[in-house]
């Protein structure tokens, strides 16, 4: 299967590596920036992989079956719209978009094109959460009761430094919609999907170079009658500090920790049908950062969902729905009110000015 990654920068490495593993024909990368494309070449033994600076060239030359995109968050959409017009299958990097109207496109591309369209939320490929979901799926924590995602993590000048995108409304957003929304993500799926209303408040306390937030709190309400809590921030002094989930019902509590929820610190459960310490030994997986090992499993089940002519696991409605949440929170903050779900029509661009800046 042909293969090609437009973006080359931060998170690159793990995509190139997840290609590897599932042994696809890296046909071709592209990057604005030629010398991060060479770097990235010397580094994986990509010599022989052609580059290029303009993605279009890339997708009419190549015509690779299946393009990953990592590029900055306020390019995926029009990017993901070309390659689903050129027939290429797409894994989209968080968030999926930057706009409801721009993610409904690529939704409506997809299904028209006849093409696989995969949202990048690698982390529901963790072990730890896979196990966490399927004895959701058995019912075994009964009713649910609420669940708790925080991201306590750093980042500093020098990271925003690197890209003067982060952190912009039009290319980004803040810590919710960049570092946090894997988190967000995993919590929405576990506990039930369908949101009622969401109560938040989000502020700027220590990034005033930014025009994002640095810092959120949001309350979820679900209808299936349980609730979600929402912390996430990039004000951790001195480092990351942790990334958790929670899921608690009346007959079963769990905990996800660790760089990026691949331990389970807590397993208990009215039916006893595992050992808990069992189980917290064997889900001890820690990767080096905080993008975890989620990439290569999420790959496989793209490519099966392109050569079995199914959807895949994490399918554009679930990058949506990961991207409404955040955007939620955002609204509800700016009015001041709780906010109604589904959203209609809402952008981070909705959030200009928010903290005082505008767009330089």
């Amino acid at each position: 299967m042909k293969y090609a990654l437009i973006g080359c920068g931060r998170i690159s490495p793990n995509h190139i590596e997840a290609a590897k593993n599932n042994c696809l024909d890296f046909v071709a990368m592209c990057d604005i920036k030629p010398e991060i494309m060479q770097e990235k070449s010397e580094k994986f033994d990509l010599k022989s992989i052609r580059q290029y600076t303009d993605y279009k060239e890339l997708l009419e030359k190549e015509q690779p079956e299946l393009v990953a995109i990592a590029t900055e968050s306020g390019n995926h959409a029009k990017i993901a719209l070309d390659c689903i017009a050129a027939g290429s299958n797409v894994i989209i990097e968080k968030p999926i978009a930057l706009s409801l109207a721009d993610a409904d496109e690529i939704i409506k591309a997809g299904r028209e094109k006849d093409v696989v369209v995969c949202a990048n939320h690698q982390n529901r490929f963790n072990k730890s959460i896979q196990y966490i979901r399927k004895a959701l799926e058995e019912g075994r924590f009964g009713k649910l009761s609420h669940g708790a995602a925080h991201i306590r993590w750093n980042r500093g000048k020098g990271y925003y430094d690197q890209a003067p995108w982060r952190g912009t409304w039009a290319m980004d957003g803040g810590c919710l919609m960049n570092q946090c929304i894997h988190n967000i993500d995993l919590l929405r799926w576990m506990m039930g999907d369908e949101i009622e209303e969401v109560m938040a408040y989000t502020d700027q306390l220590e990034h005033p170079y930014l025009e994002a937030e640095d810092l959120g709190l949001a309350l979820v309400k679900f209808k299936n009658g349980s609730y979600g809590l929402i912390e996430g921030t990039t004000n951790i002094y001195p480092k990351n500090l942790e990334e958790t989930l929670y899921i608690f019902g009346e007959k079963g509590t769990a905990k996800a920790a660790g760089t990026s929820d691949n331990i389970i610190e807590e397993w208990r459960f009215a039916d006893g049908l595992d050992d808990p310490e069992e189980v917290k030994a064997k889900f001890r997986e820690n990767p080096p950062n905080v993008y975890g090992f989620g990439h290569t499993p999420l790959y496989a089940d793209v490519i099966d969902a392109i050569q079995n002519h199914r959807e895949p696991k994490v399918d554009g409605e679930a990058g949506k729905r990961a991207l409404e949440l955040v955007l939620a929170i955002y609204k509800s903050a700016a009015e001041h009110r709780p906010v109604k779900l589904p959203l209609e029509n809402c952008s981070t661009l909705d959030f200009v000015g928010r903290f005082g800046k505008s767009e330089n």
